[in-house]
């Protein structure tokens, strides 16, 4: 089986294309921006028939989408997030109209959600601000596309390579750096009050490989989390047992506008365990872990484009 997947070097990128190539028989090549990707193009700027020129070439039986940003302007938002599934799938439909897509969408793209309430696919989608706006266009580009395509809309991941762009990934950081101190000293958060739904990086990873692999068509959307909400706080005090970090942590009452906006995130999992036997493996702890315990120097996605 050969799999294309786009947006390898990011963050989540890189665990899929790992796990990828562990399927048996299976033949991984990457695509992007990056000088050591198997094929260059950018979904941002490439015109369709180009990105069909290398899908010809290549002739994939699944393409995997992971490139996205987080961050940045409206307009680079949009380019990446929006402009680029939809050029893709121009693409694909150009030159590979048989082969699985699977796209990675976000939670964000729901918006504000009941407090205490499972979130299931069907919810409508409210997004507050420009990303999760941007997210739900490339979302509505690929269900609309008339492909063999699959959304994963993943909730908040967690593990080794972690960006600064997300609380997990800085957080860490700033440990790291306080610890190399002495005495460790203060570590400033902000709002830690709302609550989120944290998934394993390696859990996202295997979603992905059953969707490109699975037999038969799949629902559009498929909810990829862990299917229960925690408070950040305790995601962020639980990472400062794991660093043995003996300062303080002093959280402010000024949260992002994100954040606000939606105090309270859990995903209904129900229909990705029917449709793909798939459901989380890895504890927050176990994240948790992977998360410190990656190398400090390791190599980290830029936050403005951690997955493209």
């Amino acid at each position: 089986m050969r799999i294309l997947v786009l947006g390898s070097t990011g963050f989540l990128g890189g665990h899929i294309t790992e796990r990828l190539r562990a399927l048996p028989g299976a033949q991984v090549l990457t695509g992007g921006r990056a000088p050591d990707s198997d094929v260059r193009c950018d979904l941002a700027t490439d015109r369709p028939d180009a990105l069909a020129e290398v899908l010809a070439g290549i002739a994939p039986d699944a393409v995997v989408n992971c490139a996205g940003v987080v961050g940045g302007s409206a307009l680079t938002l949009a380019e990446v997030n929006a402009r680029g599934p939809a050029a893709l799938c121009a693409a694909v439909r150009a030159a590979a109209p048989g082969a699985r897509l699977v796209h990675l969408g976000s939670a964000a793209e729901y918006g504000p959600c009941p407090g205490g309430e499972r979130t299931p696919e069907e919810a409508p989608a409210r997004p507050p601000a420009p990303y999760g706006a941007t997210k739900l266009a490339g979302t509505l580009a690929v269900t609309a596309s008339g492909l063999d395509a699959v959304v994963l809309r993943v909730t908040n991941p967690v593990g080794a390579g972690a960006a600064t762009a997300g609380l997990p990934g800085r957080l860490a950081a700033e440990l790291r750096h306080a610890t190399a101190q002495t005495p460790h000293g203060t570590v400033r958060v902000g709002d830690l009050s709302v609550h989120r739904d944290f998934v394993d990086v390696r859990d996202v990873a295997r979603a992905v490989a059953l969707a490109a692999t699975a037999p038969g068509p799949l629902p559009p959307v498929l909810n990829v989390g862990s299917g229960r909400a925690i408070p950040v706080r305790d995601l962020a005090h639980g990472l400062v047992r794991t660093a043995g970090f003996r300062g303080r942590l002093e959280e402010s009452l000024n949260g992002s506008g994100r954040s606000a906006a939606v105090p309270w995130q859990c995903a209904d999992i129900t229909a990705a365990a029917r449709e793909l036997r798939w459901h989380p493996e890895y504890t927050l702890a176990e994240s948790l872990t992977a998360l410190w315990g990656a190398a400090p120097g390791a190599p980290a996605p830029s936050p403005a484009r951690q997955d493209a």
